[in-house]
């Protein structure tokens, strides 16, 4: 029996009494789907996940998107890794990073946002872990939005905001990219900061990421201040939870409803996490 376990923050919630190397029946998938919808995080512990397998859990929610583009200062082999397994570590073997992103923080921000068609869902499991830090915290952007003021709601309705695609979570730049010095010009996707689920039917603020975003239309200043005050209210605690990662623990995100970030971790100390990206739609 599936037991669905919420946590005591503003997202998430424990998936107990389930295995995810065998395929789901109907029932249990519906049940993960709905308490998915509802939690917008779940985490499911004790798992034992080939590649393969998690794909295969992957895939019951859609289609995956491949690896998102390295950065330049990272040099690593995926060996045998799928194109839809991303391999998030700091570990170095033979001179070579065996994954990307290292054992930096990575700031607030949702998945490949600056893609027109980001992914609706990461799901993120663990195979080794550091004994301290790197956490993972997640913010519920429909509770972000519903917070804000009436004024500012109505405000932020219809604009519209780039997401940079030049650097990564951990500030890295990406392979075929140059600095940002004016974010009026930076590359990426353009999002409504105001996104509608195409599930719940729910809003929710849509900000990517903070670094170089840029609300169009806006002066550079008036698009900054109104950033600032968005993304204070993203990140503040009564919106969030944090994960604490135990090896066998797979986190799955709803990409459309949620930022996260991840503390930074003792560089000596291994962290080898798998990941995939599950297909989405074009905000709206």
């Amino acid at each position: 029996m599936i037991e669905i376990i919420p946590t005591d923050s503003a997202l998430g919630a424990d998936v107990a009494g389930v295995d995810l190397s065998v395929p789901l029946s109907a029932h249990n998938f519906g049940t993960i789907y709905q308490a998915w919808m509802r939690h917008v995080v779940l985490r499911f512990r004790d798992q034992s996940l080939t590649d393969d397998q998690l794909m295969d859990f992957s895939r019951n929610f859609g289609p995956l998107d491949r690896n998102p583009r390295h950065a330049k200062a990272e040099h690593r082999s995926m060996g045998d890794s799928s194109d839809y397994v991303n391999v998030i570590s700091n570990v170095v073997e033979n001179g070579r990073a065996i994954g990307g992103l290292g054992h930096y923080e990575a700031k607030w921000h949702s998945d490949m946002s600056y893609n027109p068609v980001p992914p609706m869902a990461s799901a993120l499991y663990a195979l080794e872990v550091p004994p301290a830090g790197g956490d993972t915290s997640f913010s519920n952007m429909y509770s972000a939005f519903e917070a804000l003021d009436e004024e500012t709601r109505e405000r932020i309705a219809n604009l519209t905001c780039v997401h940079d695609s030049s650097l990564n979570s951990v500030g890295q730049l990406r392979v075929g990219f140059e600095e940002v010095t004016d974010p009026r010009h930076t590359p990426g996707a353009v999002h409504p900061l105001v996104r509608t689920h195409p599930v719940t039917g729910r809003r929710c603020l849509f900000l990517g990421r903070r670094r170089n975003a840029y609300i169009s239309g806006l002066d550079l200043p008036d698009s900054e201040a109104l950033l600032d005050v968005l993304w204070a209210q993203a990140a503040a605690p009564e919106h969030t939870w944090t994960q604490q990662w135990r090896v066998g623990d797979l986190v799955l995100w709803d990409n459309r409803a949620a930022l996260h970030r991840r503390d930074d971790f003792d560089g000596t100390a291994r962290r080898i996490m798998h990941r995939t990206q599950i297909g989405g739609d074009r905000p709206f």
